[in-house]
């Protein structure tokens, strides 16, 4: 990747380099023709004060030496004087494109091909006072001559100026690739601090995303190691008493006894794997969910209704309180809340303790409140109840039937809702959970 990016580097600044040349060369070609068009205006400013019967006397040195062509010319295109050839022997010329300029706006000016000399000229052309045209020319060679000394020292310039752009471009490509090179070595050394600020965000996200997945990946290795603890507890008791009574080592009372064992942990087992199923559905995020039109007290009287046999056998009494209150949420989801959260205040309640629920408006928004005066969780707690398999009192759950999953659903369902979850207690008091719509 490295060496792509620097040739990549070193084939845009040659391009920069080349079509900088070629502009340059370009610009300075048209100002030098500009000046030399310059100076043959004035030199045909000079010519034109001379007698042009004794011109030829006047210029007493071969001015052709410096590539300078004089020519007078009629208003008919007829050579009356050129330095350089017989004027008898040249054609008209009155269709040279200087000429035709001349005539028009009084001075014209052209490079091109001369049909007398067959060089190419420079050629500027100008009506004196007399009446007749002036018109002087250059040949086109001083301009090519710099052209190849410029080209030269283009080339040189050009070769230097690559040569500082290997060396930056190098220098360039070590340090934005530097931090990339350490992500992936190990993304945790990577200092934001030290890399060019346009790419801190890449940084940044990617550091964010790697420590989202180690993070994930640590849960799900933790969640993999509860559910095998979790499932191996009741499978061993099945196994166990399955055991005893099908090599006949049990006696009636016993059988009975082991059966119920049995049955209980069966329960448990298949509580389990619904809870470990509901949390697959709620982790996936492809899950599409159907909301409707929901009356909270509605489904919290459904609720304590098929809650009344647990909360009967727990010695517990189960009321509602409050008024409808309709949201807008998925039904199944809710019936799922509901019944989380009345279990646990159920499991974790006292001998001859309360369940309250509470539906209705506070703070201008839906609110559903569940109170128990129960057991109470400790302080230093509260914040990890809503994990998966933390369990408060581990003896009182598993006695009690409980998974360790209740609430880390509750707070899946709260989530998909777009509500606040919210939990006050106090030991020996009881514990009240805020659901806010």
């Amino acid at each position: 990747m490295k060496k792509k990016l620097n040739l990549k580097f070193m084939m845009i600044a040659a391009i920069a380099i080349v079509v900088f040349s070629v502009c340059s060369m370009l610009v300075f070609s048209n100002i030098l023709a500009e000046q030399i068009f310059d100076d043959l205006k004035a030199d045909a400013h000079v010519i034109s004060a001379m007698n042009r019967e004794h011109l030829s006397q006047t210029i007493d040195y071969d001015i052709g030496e410096d590539g300078l062509r004089i020519t007078l010319i009629d208003l008919e295109g007829n050579v009356l004087y050129d330095n350089g050839k017989d004027e008898a022997k040249m054609e008209n010329h009155k269709n040279r494109p200087e000429m035709k300029e001349a005539l028009a706006f009084g001075e014209g000016r052209e490079l091109r091909k001369s049909e007398t000399l067959s060089k190419h000229m420079f050629y500027y052309a100008m009506q004196t006072e007399e009446g007749t045209i002036l018109r002087v020319g250059k040949e086109s060679a001083s301009i090519y001559r710099f052209l190849s000394h410029m080209i030269g020292l283009i080339l040189i310039a050009g070769t230097a100026i690559f040569g500082v752009c290997m060396f930056f471009s190098k220098k360039m490509t070590e340090r934005l690739l530097e931090p990339i090179e350490k992500m992936a070595e190990n993304i945790a050394l990577v200092d934001e601090a030290e890399v060019y600020e346009e790419i801190r965000p890449f940084v940044s996200t990617i550091k964010q995303q790697h420590m989202d997945i180690l993070a994930h990946a640590r849960m799900r290795q933790e969640f993999t190691a509860n559910v095998s603890h979790e499932l191996k507890t009741p499978l061993t008791a099945i196994s166990g008493y399955a055991d005893l009574i099908a090599n006949g080592m049990t006696n009636e009372t016993d059988t009975q006894y082991f059966a119920s064992e049995i049955h209980h942990s069966a329960e448990r087992l298949q509580t389990l794997i619904n809870d470990i199923i509901k949390l697959s559905e709620l982790d996936d995020e492809s899950l599409k969910l159907e909301f409707e039109p929901i009356d909270l007290f509605e489904l919290g009287k459904s609720c304590i209704g098929a809650m009344e046999l647990q909360a009967f056998k727990n010695e517990v009494s189960l009321r509602i309180e409050g008024e409808s209150v309709t949201v807008n949420g998925n039904k199944t989801l809710m019936e799922e809340l509901f019944y989380n959260l009345c279990s646990n205040a159920i499991r974790y309640n006292k001998k001859g303790g309360q369940v309250v629920l509470f539906t209705g408006i506070e703070e201008g928004r839906p609110i559903l409140r569940v109170r128990d005066t129960g057991i109470g969780i400790p302080r230093d707690q509260q914040e990890r109840v809503f994990e998966r398999f933390y369990r408060v009192d581990k003896s009182r759950s598993k006695l009690t039937g409980g998974t360790g999953l209740g609430l880390a659903i509750v707070k899946h369902i709260v989530a998909q809702h777009n509500a606040q979850l919210t939990l006050s207690s106090e030991e020996g008091i009881g514990t009240e959970i805020r659901v806010m719509f």
